[in-house]
């Protein structure tokens, strides 16, 4: 197991789904944990709930991400209840399915603004407190659409997460001589909340069948096999790595 002790890390969009599972993962290895949300509190706080039951630190910081005020908010909450911050997991993110030319001007927007601002600006934010201590860890959490695979509805949603890809390389190299390392990992089909989006349960099964037989192992991830693969990253084990990217996809035939 990895030892996280006193440390301390934000991890956007961790009241449910994949972000849920990183914060919890972090904090049963003794790392307090800013759970971010946007909408969901209630989900929120039962996330906090959780790791204070277990022994751990935490609290819960509504903030969106697209927002700059409100991300520097957040890090400040996070810095006056625990008094640093060591790690960032930039988790938070949507999908809105349509074609190319079915895309609006703002479902495009709200992709980037999310997606790829969002990690932009806590990136910037959660650095500039980094630095003050020379030392971080920030996980950026991609795609294997970053990839460019192309996939039905994926258009603005992939352009999104390749961003993201280059972000992590763009700022490894920036903040390599403060200590602070920067890598991403890419999931492959989890099974989310996102990933069932307003399917039936037939639809989604179909959804998830389709992407088992793209798998090379035959199955579909949980939102802690993409923990596991944060753990690494976030954990001192990784201190020789930066500007990488982990796809986490159960082999996808497509890349291989």
């Amino acid at each position: 197991m990895f030892d996280f002790t006193n440390k301390v890390a934000v991890v956007t969009g961790s009241s449910r789904s994949i972000g849920r599972s990183i914060a919890l993962a972090l904090a049963r290895c003794g790392c307090a944990v800013t759970i971010n949300y946007s909408k969901s509190r209630d989900e929120a706080e039962e996330v906090v709930n959780s790791i204070r039951q277990m022994g751990g630190k935490a609290i819960a910081v509504r903030c969106d991400v697209s927002k700059r005020e409100e991300v520097e908010n957040m890090f400040t909450a996070t810095v006056d209840e625990f008094d640093k911050v060591d790690i960032l997991v930039n988790n938070a993110g949507i999908a809105i399915g349509a074609s190319l030319l079915e895309t609006t001007d703002e479902i495009w927007d709200k992709h980037m603004e999310i997606n790829l601002k969002g990690v932009f600006l806590c990136t910037q934010i959660a650095a500039r407190h980094m630095i003050e201590r020379n030392y971080g860890k920030i996980v950026n959490i991609s795609s294997n659409s970053g990839f460019g695979i192309a996939m039905p509805g994926d258009n603005s949603y992939a352009v999104s997460k390749a961003g993201v890809i280059q972000l992590t390389k763009s700022s490894a190299f920036e903040l390599g001589r403060h200590n602070i390392n920067v890598n991403c990992v890419a999931p492959g089909a989890v099974d989310t909340v996102m990933l069932r989006g307003n399917r039936s349960d037939d639809e989604y099964e179909k959804v998830l069948e389709g992407r088992r037989d793209a798998s090379s192992l035959g199955m579909t991830g949980t939102p802690e096999d993409i923990a596991n693969a944060v753990l690494f990253f976030a954990s001192d084990e990784s201190r020789y790595i930066t500007g990488k990217i982990l796809l986490v996809d159960g082999g996808r035939r497509d890349f291989l």
